[in-house]
């Protein structure tokens, strides 16, 4: 049951990863978006992240992580089904802010359930886990695409549903309790601040962050402004980089056991430079899919296994580092949307420029990498 609701939530959190790029065509069209007004909307749901990723610690510490879990959920269900409700931008802002706080939570929740299943085995058992994040994001812009023909009410809707359902089942499932203590401390995140190793994995997930959710926020209308129909452009964001994020995962579990995380994080990193900036070079749709699926298989191993290698470097204050780091990969969140979306402007053509950022930043990745 512990694994059944780790894999559900994080399930869920990769629908809702993947929800802001499948429904902001839609939402462009209903409320004459710009870029810039998009990149804003991103900007609120990374707010709520780093919140999130700040509060929750202490949150599970005393009251455990089930408490932990029902609340991010609830918070995802109630702002899915508020935002087909929304009457104009400010609104819809809002909504993303408290989706940004429910992912927050339960990303952070299922990543310490793994830990529960098994302790041991920590980067294999990360990357597996979060392989499901890959088939969440796999699944909100398919069936956007396929079964509900672009409608962001409807697949706000479907998503609500699946989210009240892993509710149902947190709900009923024994998860361990409280150590009653928070873990998080921060009088020590001043002396981990000073620890050169944990910045550079901090940095490691910044540049990251801002890589892929540039992907999953911008792809869908860079693909539309090149010319590519919508169904296409959403379904190259599914069976492309999702699916290229579930596959990476499953072909690096196995790796992780022989081959240090170090060594799988400087790989990834040279790869994802290379096809995030071919994937941007093409319109045509096969040609933009077989990329975007590299690009996600690239980028796989990332999170999951600098979470693994921060675990494996500070045993003793595990907790604290990692939300340090967490909330380092969400500000690349909060500096990235911004910044594509003033570069775009008004213009979606504008897009392709923008998002050079992500081959920009994946290149610093490759030289982070080998500083660690």
């Amino acid at each position: 049951m512990l694994i059944l609701a780790a894999v559900l939530a994080i399930f869920v959190y990769g629908m809702i990863a993947a929800m802001l790029g499948t429904i902001l065509p839609d939402l462009s069209k209903k409320f004459n978006l710009s870029p810039k007004e998009n990149g804003n909307i991103a900007l609120s749901q990374a707010i709520g992240l780093m919140i999130a990723s700040l509060g929750v610690g202490p949150l599970i510490d005393l009251q455990g992580k089930k408490i932990g879990l029902l609340i991010g959920l609830a918070l995802i269900a109630f702002s899915l089904l508020a935002l087909p409700r929304s009457k104009s931008f400010i609104q819809v802002a809002a909504f993303m802010l408290v989706l940004g706080l429910g992912g927050g939570i339960i990303v952070t929740g299922a990543n310490a359930l793994a830990y529960d299943v098994s302790p041991d085995k920590q980067a294999t058992t990360l990357n597996l886990l979060n392989l499901f994040f890959g088939l969440g994001g796999l699944v909100t812009p398919l069936v956007s695409a396929r079964i509900l023909n672009n409608d962001s009410n409807k697949i706000c809707n479907f998503a609500a549903a699946m989210t009240v359902a892993t509710l149902a089942v947190h709900a009923i499932t024994e998860m361990p309790a409280p150590s009653g203590t928070v873990a998080f401390q921060f009088s020590k995140v001043t002396d981990l601040l000073s620890n050169g190793s944990l910045m550079i994995l901090a940095a490691l997930l910044f540049l990251y962050v801002a890589a892929e959710v540039g992907v999953w926020n911008w792809l869908a209308r860079h693909l539309i402004a090149q010319g590519v129909p919508e169904k296409n452009a959403l379904t190259i964001l599914s069976l492309g980089f999702a699916l290229g994020l579930l596959v990476g995962r499953v072909a690096v579990s196995p790796i992780l056991v022989s081959v240090p995380g170090t060594t799988v994080l400087l790989g990834a990193a040279v790869l994802m430079t290379v096809t995030t900036y071919l994937m941007l070079q093409s319109s045509d749709p096969k040609m933009a899919g077989i990329l975007v699926f590299l690009g996600g298989v690239a980028m796989a191993p990332v999170f999951p296994t600098t979470l693994a290698v921060v675990g494996d470097r500070f045993k003793d204050m595990t907790a604290t580092a990692m939300g340090v780091a967490i909330t380092c990969g969400w500000l690349g969140l909060v500096v990235s949307s911004p910044i594509i979306g003033s570069v775009a402007g008004d213009d979606p053509k504008g897009l392709k420029k923008a998002l050079l950022l992500l081959p920009a930043a994946s290149l610093i990745m490759v030289l982070v990498s080998l500083a660690l």
